[in-house]
C-alpha cells in the first residue's frame, strides 16, 4: 500500500481529502502545518507528498525547500494543492522542484490521477537511477523536470509577440522550432478542400506548441493563429533533441504530455463524430471558457465560425442553438460576447 503525506491546516478538508484517499487504497498521514509535515515526512518516508501551500508555522514552499535539500527526502514525488491559480505562482512552484500543482477546488479524479501518474513516473526514475551510467556526474548537472525544460525556454528561448489573428507558423512551411506560449491563447487549424478551417488544438499560457516530428524538414501539419495578443519563445528543434537525449526524465515527462495531448484530441474527435448538435455546441463553450481561464459568469469574446470549427458543426446551426441556450436562459449573449448563466445545466445538456 503506498503512503501519502497529506499536509492541509484546514481540518475539514484535511479530513475529507485523507478519507476520499483512504476509499482509494492509500494509506494516509496527516499533518497540520508544514512544520510538522516536514517532521513526519523525515520520520515515516511517504512514498507521495500533497501539501497546501497557505500554511501557519511554515508555508508549502518551505516544506518543499527544506526537503528538497535533503538528500533522503528529496526524491519523493511533491503536489501542491492551493486556491492560488496565477501562472507566476504555479511557475514558482515548479520552479521549486515540485511535481505537480492541483488547485482548490479539485475533482476528486483529478487528485487521484495525479497521484498514480507521479507514483508511475518515480518509478520509472527509480528504475532508470539504478541503471549504472558512465558519468553520473554530467547526469546530475542535467535538467530533472519538465518545468526546468520550460525555464530553459523562458531563459534561452527567441521571444516572439503576435497581435490577435496574426500566425505564428503555417501548415506546410518547414518545421525548424518548438514554442512556449508565455502569454494569450493559440489556435491550431487546418484547411479541408473546400477551404473549411477545422480547429485541431486550443492551447493557453505555459503550453508547447509546434512538436510535428523532431527531423527539421518535416513540415507543420497545421497553422497556429494567435486569438488574442499572444507572446511565444521558442528553441530549434536540434537544441531540444540535444536536451532529451541527454536527459531521460525529461524526455519522459515530454512523452506523457504528448500522450495526453492525443488522448484529448481523441475526446474531440469523438465529440464530433457522435455528439448532438447541442451537446457539441455545449462542450465547445466550456471548452473555450476553459482555455480562456474564464470564470462562469465572465464573457467569453469568441468568433461563432471559431466555435463552429472546434464543434464541427455548421456556423448557422451553432448560431441557431447559441439562440436555443439564451432562450433557455443557459447562457446571455451580447454581441460577439457569450457569459455562461447556468454552469451546471449547460454541462449536462444532451
Amino acid at each position: 500500500m503506498k503512503k501519502v503525506l497529506l499536509i492541509e491546516d484546514d481540518l475539514s478538508l484535511r479530513e475529507n481529502t485523507a478519507e476520499l484517499l483512504e476509499l482509494a487504497g492509500y494509506e494516509v498521514v496527516m499533518a497540520p502545518n508544514g512544520k510538522i509535515g516536514v517532521a513526519y515526512a523525515k520520520s515515516s518516508m511517504p512514498n507521495i507528498i500533497v501539501c497546501d501551500i497557505m500554511m501557519p508555522e511554515m508555508d508549502g514552499y518551505g516544506v518543499l525547500e527544506v526537503l528538497s535539500a535533503d538528500d533522503a527526502t528529496t526524491h519523493i514525488p511533491f503536489i501542491f494543492l492551493s486556491a492560488k491559480t496565477e501562472r507566476s505562482e504555479i511557475r514558482k512552484g515548479m520552479d521549486l522542484g515540485a511535481d505537480d500543482y492541483l488547485t482548490k477546488p479539485f475533482e476528486e479524479e483529478e487528485l487521484l490521477s495525479a497521484l498514480e501518474s507521479r507514483l508511475a513516473k518515480a518509478e520509472l526514475l527509480s528504475r532508470i537511477s539504478a541503471t549504472p551510467t558512465k558519468n553520473s556526474e554530467a547526469a546530475g548537472a542535467q535538467m530533472r523536470t519538465l518545468h526546468e525544460l520550460k525555464n530553459f525556454f523562458d531563459d534561452n528561448g527567441s521571444l516572439e509577440s503576435f497581435k490577435k489573428g496574426e500566425e505564428i507558423f503555417r501548415e506546410g512551411v518547414r518545421s525548424s522550432t518548438i514554442y512556449l506560449l508565455l502569454k494569450g491563447v493559440v489556435k491550431c487549424y487546418k484547411m479541408d478542400a473546400d477551404g473549411k478551417e477545422l480547429i485541431t488544438a486550443l492551447y493557453r499560457a505555459d503550453d508547447f506548441l509546434g512538436f510535428t516530428s523532431f527531423v527539421d524538414h518535416i513540415p507543420y501539419q497545421e497553422t497556429a493563429t494567435a486569438v488574442e495578443d499572444t507572446q511565444v519563445t521558442g528553441i530549434s528543434k536540434s537544441a531540444l533533441k540535444n536536451i532529451l537525449q541527454k536527459n531521460q526524465n525529461v524526455s519522459l515527462e515530454l512523452m506523457e504530455l504528448l500522450s495526453e495531448n492525443i488522448t484529448d484530441i481523441k475526446e474531440q474527435l469523438l465529440q464530433m463524430a457522435y455528439s448532438s448538435v447541442r451537446k457539441k455546441t455545449a462542450q465547445t463553450l466550456l471548452q473555450f471558457s476553459e482555455v480562456l481561464n474564464k470564470k462562469p459568469d465572465e464573457p467569453i469574446r469568441i468568433s461563432r465560425s471559431d466555435l463552429s470549427s472546434v464543434a464541427g458543426i455548421a456556423t448557422e446551426s451553432l448560431i441557431r442553438t447559441l439562440s436555443g441556450f439564451k432562450k433557455e436562459g443557459l447562457i446571455a449573449i451580447e454581441g460577439r460576447n457569450i457569459r455562461i448563466l447556468k454552469l451546471d445545466a449547460l454541462q449536462h445538456v444532451m
